[in-house]
């Protein structure tokens, strides 16, 4: 157990629980952070507390509801979140830009108001979703700027970052955590809850057919 302090960036899904579950693991002093920006699956936000609560770790919920008057994203607004973005045809209509950036600033500015060397991440470029802002380069661009920026030496940590989805519902299992990811954590595009075996969702949207098709894999590989 490392006795630093680390903040974890959380909205109650399946990469982020994992991640808040692997940080309690490792170090001392643990604070999930997350974020209120307008999202059409703001249950995730109730989702997000519920596991904080189960896992005693304190929660700062941050409201961003403005952030849906600068985008457009099928996230924030109506829309085909199958579709390819309005504001570019290779990204998903899913896609809300700036979104990342602007959490690793808050989460950025608030670690350094903990006294917080760590900021934790579930972002992965191995299995995601066709988001640009979740590769290594920029995150490692984002620490860069940041640190140079308040004179900082904060660290960004990604463990899920070259993991497939499978894998990460093995580092759930391997960290003690995965029924929790199972029955508590949400990734629906659609705010649904209707449970399955891999969670709870829709089943239909980008979301849930890449954590089903994760779960099966991974219990492929238990078998």
């Amino acid at each position: 157990m490392d006795n630093q302090k680390a903040i974890v960036v959380f909205s109650g899904g399946q990469d982020s629980t994992t991640c808040l579950g692997w940080a309690k693991n490792r170090f001392q002093d643990v604070t999930a952070l997350g974020f209120q920006y307008g999202q059409r699956h703001i249950v995730e936000m109730e989702q997000a507390k519920r596991i904080a609560a189960k896992l005693n770790v304190p929660i700062r919920i941050i409201n961003l509801d403005f952030y849906a008057d600068l985008v457009r994203s099928a996230l924030v607004h109506s829309g085909d979140v199958n579709a390819s973005h309005v504001d570019h045809e290779n990204l998903p209509s899913s896609f809300v830009p700036n979104r990342n950036t602007l959490f690793l600033l808050l989460a950025h500015t608030f670690a350094i108001k903990k006294k917080a060397n760590i900021i934790v991440t579930g972002f992965s470029e191995a299995d995601y979703s066709g988001y640009p802002d979740c590769r290594n380069e920029f995150v490692e661009a984002m620490e860069k700027a940041l640190n140079l920026g308040s004179e900082q030496a904060i660290e960004i940590k990604t463990p899920l970052m070259y993991l497939s989805k499978a894998q990460t519902f093995a580092l759930a299992k391997k960290e003690g955590i995965l029924s929790l990811v199972i029955e508590e954590s949400h990734t629906c595009y659609e705010g649904i809850r209707t449970k399955h075996d891999w969670g709870a969702g829709c089943g239909t949207c980008p979301a849930c057919k890449l954590r089903a098709k994760g779960f099966q894999e991974f219990q492929s590989k238990l078998a």
